[in-house]
Parts: structure tokens; C-alpha cells; sequence
């Protein structure tokens, strides 16, 4: 679809911000909701284009990292993982070094500063780091940036599941008016049809020259080889019982009782990443929306388009990006509910939450040990967990000892710096919620 075909969206951008009552919407209100401030970025410290890592030190990362490799990873059966790949995109060497080279290619973009790689930077864990990510022309979207390691292993993909595969996936950001700017996906390839190298590759990987989809299934093919699963905890549960320190171990214990991180984030042969691969209301977007009245508008809206890239819009450009997976279903059952993100490596993927506004895993403990932000939508598994805090940093060792070795020294500059952090500020922390001595919904005081 041409750009301006999402534009009717753009009377979304400033609907129902921090102040909207149960009624109405006040616009005055949102527009100041949407000049809030984001938290301070991690530290990044790229010396490119919307300070990503210049492509050429990229790429020697992924050298380094010796990604690239066709065929089901170790540990993984190859059935399961070969049933995960489309029949007509079956992975091949020629595949897999076209699309690194589209992933890392700018003028894929129309102003010719954004790549794949440019939010999802292999030097710093395939993100950018940022609350919400930066397209072209200085533009911020909506949604934090999740790391495009082991997204092979989802089955939907985006924080509201709107793209049914990783071919699907690859070729959004392309299009959208604020990501990668292309009017179309002609255009797209008119960028790099003219190259000799492309020409070469595109045959040599699909026996055609450069087109669309095909762009699409190479970087598919190209991010199905990114696979992180090699962690301190893996060894631990192939008999080491030292890969993970005694901290972590208790974590651990926590995780799969007390602390109830299981429940979403199941860890094992059938689910390697940690992710249910379900969508949950977990309260985020709670703390600054009105959920009736942005649902009501965003039906509207849908009712008029709701094709693939009409949605994407919405997702990223409007205040309906905190609506989550209702954008795709329409079920109200699904309001403000987001995917399950994988807990693999995620101590080097901060910030977290759909919308990057918590900046340690600190942050994240807190949020689940007060049970979240109260809302009528609130998924019911959602309850204040009474942890102390011995225990949430238990939990918080356990999951920096979910990182791929191949990131450690970034994993323990990391802990180092959220523990810092966690230190000074812990914004999302209510003592009186976690231990129920004040309830959710009625503010009674129970003490």
C-alpha cells in the first residue's frame, strides 16, 4: 500500500493521553502525554547514523559472533525445527549471505541511513538500546525494539503478533513511513537493483534477479541463523553445577516457584527461548491510557482499513500502539495485552516492556512483585508476588545467567550498570502492593 494510504491513521497520533477521562478524550491533555518524556537511553555510544554502529564494525561482530550457519542449531530437534521454515524458503548458504547483506544495507531505506541492523545492532545484542526505535528523519515510533536473536523460534511475530512469519516481518519496516520510509516495496528494490553484487546474489539465491519477496525470505533466512542459546544456564543444566553462581541457583528455584515466572516464560525443550508464545495484559500501558475510550476510536479506524500495513501504522505512530494484539484480533479480551518476549539474554537487551519504560531488571521485578498495574483487563494470572528483596536479585542473577557466553564481558558490564542504577532509582517499586497491604483495586489499606 502506498504511504498515504495509512495517513487517515495519523488523527490516532494524539488520542486519549495521560489525562483522558473515563468519557471523553482531552486533546490539550494528550498532546502533553505525547511531548512526556521517554527515560534516558541506556548508554550506547554507536558512531553512525542515529548513533547505531557503523555497518562495517557490525559486520566484524558477526564475524566474531560466527553466525550464519544453515540447519537446526545444537540441542534443537531438526524436525521441529524444520517444520518451523517455509517449504519455499528452505535455507541455503546463498540465502543466508544475501540476507546479511540486505540486513546491514541502508538504501533500503529512503533516505539512505536505515538498515535492519540499525535498531537491531549486533554490537549491542541485535537492539538499539533505546526506549522506542528511530527511523528516518529523526522520527520515534511507538514500541521498543525486541533483539532479533532466536526470533526464529516465535511463531507470530512484533509485540502484537502482526506478521505471521519472519518473511512477513522482514518486509514492514521497509514501508513504514517512519521506519524505513519506502513508499513501496518497487521502490525498495529500485535502491539496489542497479548494484552488480545484489544482482549476482539474488540469482545465486533465488535464480531471479532483486524483488520484493524475495528480499523477504533472505532476511529471513539470514535471522534464522541467529541463534543464541549457549548460557551460563544451559551448562548448568548439562551437569555444571558452577556455570551459574549460587545466587543465580536460588533464582532459579524462585523462577519456577515463589516468583511465578514460569508461568509465561516456560524454559525447555519445547520452549527454548522462554516465552509461552501467548499475549498478556500485564498493566504497562495502564499507567498513561485510557483503554474504552482508545479502543472505541481504534475500531472505528479499523473498520475503515485494517490491512497489514493500516495496522502497522496504528502500531507504530499512534497512541492505539498501547492497545497491543486488540489491533490484530479486535477482542477486547486482548486490550493492552502484548506477546510474551524471550527471557533468553535478556540482561543485554534493557530497556524493557513494549515501550522501553523500565530501565533494569529491577524495574521489570518490581512491576510483577506489586502485580502489575491495576486495570479491567488485567490478565488474571497477574498478582502481587511478596518477594523480598534478597530474592528479586536472586531472580535478577538467574536472568543474566540466561546471556549467550559469546556476550559475556557486555552481560557483566551490564549487571554492573543496572545494579548501579537500581541502586539510585526504583521508580516502579511498591512495597505496600507486594505485600498486600494495600489492595489493587480499592486502595483500602489492609496494615
Amino acid at each position: 500500500m502506498p504511504r498515504s494510504a495509512a495517513r487517515p491513521f495519523a488523527r490516532l497520533i494524539v488520542l486519549c493521553g495521560a489525562a483522558a477521562t473515563a468519557g471523553a478524550c482531552d486533546p490539550a491533555a494528550s498532546a502533553q502525554a505525547q511531548e512526556r518524556s521517554f527515560p534516558a537511553s541506556v548508554p550506547v555510544g554507536g558512531g553512525g547514523p542515529h548513533g547505531t554502529t557503523p555497518m562495517t564494525a557490525q559486520r566484524r561482530k558477526m564475524d566474531e559472533l560466527k553466525i550464519g550457519i544453515p540447519g537446526p542449531p545444537p540441542g534443537i530437534d531438526a524436525a521441529v525445527w524444520n517444520a518451523a521454515v517455509p517449504e519455499d524458503n528452505q535455507p541455503t548458504q546463498e540465502r543466508i549471505i544475501l540476507g546479511r547483506a540486505l540486513y546491514t544495507e541502508p538504501r533500503l531505506s529512503a533516505d539512505g541511513t536505515v538498515a535492519c541492523a540499525t535498531c537491531h545492532d549486533a554490537v549491542h545484542g541485535f537492539i538499539d538500546r533505546r526506549p522506542v526505535a528511530e527511523g528516518i528523519g529523526n522520527n520515534l515510533g511507538r514500541r521498543n525494539t525486541p533483539t532479533s536473536m532466536n526470533a526464529s523460534f516465535m511463531g507470530v511475530q512484533f509485540w502484537d503478533g502482526r506478521a505471521g512469519s519472519l518473511e512477513a516481518q522482514a518486509l514492514l519496516p521497509i514501508v513504514n513511513p517512519i521506519e524505513m520510509g519506502q513508499p513501496d516495496g518497487e521502490a525498495a528494490v529500485r535502491a539496489i537493483a542497479g548494484d552488480p553484487a545484489f544482482e549476482k546474489m539474488f540469482r545465486a539465491a533465488y535464480g531471479r534477479g532483486p524483488n520484493y519477496m524475495d528480499m523477504g525470505r533472505a532476511l529471513a533466512s539470514f535471522e534464522r541463523t541467529l541463534i543464541f542459546l549457549d548460557a551460563p544456564f544451559d551448562r548448568f543444566l548439562r551437569g555444571d553445577e558452577d556455570a551459574m553462581t549460587p545466587g543465580a541457583q536460588r533464582g532459579w528455584v524462585l523462577f519456577n516457584g515463589k516468583a511465578r515466572c514460569v508461568a509465561c516464560h516456560p524454559i525447555n525443550a519445547a520452549s527454548p527461548i522462554g516465552s509461552d508464545e501467548r499475549f498478556h495484559n500485564i498493566g504497562v500501558s495502564a499507567r498513561h491510557q485510557n483503554f474504552d475510550a482508545l479502543s472505541s476510536k481504534a475500531i472505528a479506524l479499523l473498520e475503515e482499513n485494517a490491512s497489514p500495513t493500516a495496522i502497522d501504522a496504528l502500531a507504530l505512530e499512534t497512541d492505539a500502539s498501547e492497545l497491543g494484539r486488540f489491533l490484530v484480533t479486535r477482542s477486547y479480551a486482548d486490550v493492552g495485552a502484548f506477546r510474551t518476549q524471550q527471557i533468553r539474554n535478556v540482561g543485554i537487551t534493557a530497556p524493557y516492556m513494549h515501550d522501553g519504560s523500565m530501565m533494569t531488571l529491577w524495574d521489570v521485578m518490581d512491576h510483577y512483585n506489586k502485580g502489575g498495574e491495576p486495570n479491567r483487563f488485567l490478565d488474571g494470572g497477574m498478582e502481587p508476588l511478596a518477594l523480598d528483596e534478597g530474592e528479586m536479585a536472586d531472580v535478577v542473577e538467574f536472568m543474566f545467567a540466561l546471556t549467550d557466553v559469546r556476550f559475556a564481558r557486555e552481560n557483566q558490564a551490564e549487571m554492573a550498570r543496572q545494579r548501579e542504577v537500581a541502586r539510585k532509582q526504583r521508580p516502579f517499586r511498591d512495597d505496600d502492593m507486594a505485600f498486600r497491604r494495600r489492595l489493587a483495586f480499592d486502595g483500602r489499606q489492609t496494615r
